[in-house]
């Protein structure tokens, strides 16, 4: 049963939410504020964690930089009725996996959870379990990236799109595809978590010069390896 962390400080909206993921068969830990959500996180060891952010204490973006300097993967969806587009970026570079708008449908949120803790799909039968970007092997299936002795882990959407760019290396992978495949929509705030993304994947990348990712502008990006 997959364990949710949901911490919310609308006591209403916090008790619809946990029981509509109770109903349909997560396990919910909730807390009134960030604070308690983040002593929450380090004793339940949540496979996702879904956070207002304005909240009293320790407000969400504040909770999601914490939680990544513990825990780079467990996916971060972000509740708020914050929806300038600095906010919705800042939420993604501090370590945010989704950004759902105020209000919400309770369906909504439930796809987006349920694909942020979607499995990697199988490797094709010819293709081998660890993939060559210039001087990096690239693991797929257990989302890491390796150079020498160091590993970096990586979320599932950074593993998804890096493995994009390589399927289309040194051609070109169209962003409004992507967009579609990974976020499910094109829209303007997909579109700069998009951007932000692509920045990380370029720093996982930078300690090989020949590795390059390089936007083709009003396309989309090209892997150069």
């Amino acid at each position: 049963m997959p364990s949710v962390l949901l911490i919310e400080d609308e006591p209403a909206l916090g008790m619809i939410v946990k029981d509509s993921l109770e109903v349909r068969g997560f396990a919910v830990q909730y807390a009134a504020d960030g604070e308690e959500g983040l002593k929450l996180f380090r004793q339940q060891c949540p496979d996702i964690v879904v956070a207002d952010v304005m909240m009293p204490k320790l407000d969400g973006f504040s909770l999601a930089e914490q939680i990544r300097r513990e825990n780079r993967t467990v996916p971060i969806i972000f509740l708020t009725a914050r929806s300038q587009p600095a906010d919705v970026v800042r939420g993604f570079e501090l370590g945010g996996s989704d950004y759902l708008k105020k209000p919400f449908s309770m369906d909504e949120l439930i796809v987006r959870i349920r694909a942020r803790l979607g499995q990697a799909p199988a490797a094709a039968p010819n293709e081998p379990a660890t993939l060559r970007i210039g001087q990096y092997h690239f693991d797929h299936l257990k989302q890491r990236l390796h150079l020498g002795p160091h590993e970096e882990a990586l979320t599932h959407r950074e593993a998804e799109l890096l493995k994009r760019l390589y399927d289309q290396r040194n051609q070109v992978l169209e962003r409004t595809a992507v967009l579609q495949e990974l976020w499910g929509d094109d829209n303007f705030f997909n579109g700069r978590s998009l951007d932000v993304f692509i920045t990380r994947l370029r720093r996982y990348l930078k300690d090989d010069p020949q590795v390059q990712i390089v936007n083709v502008r009003g396309v989309g990006y090209k892997l150069i390896s």
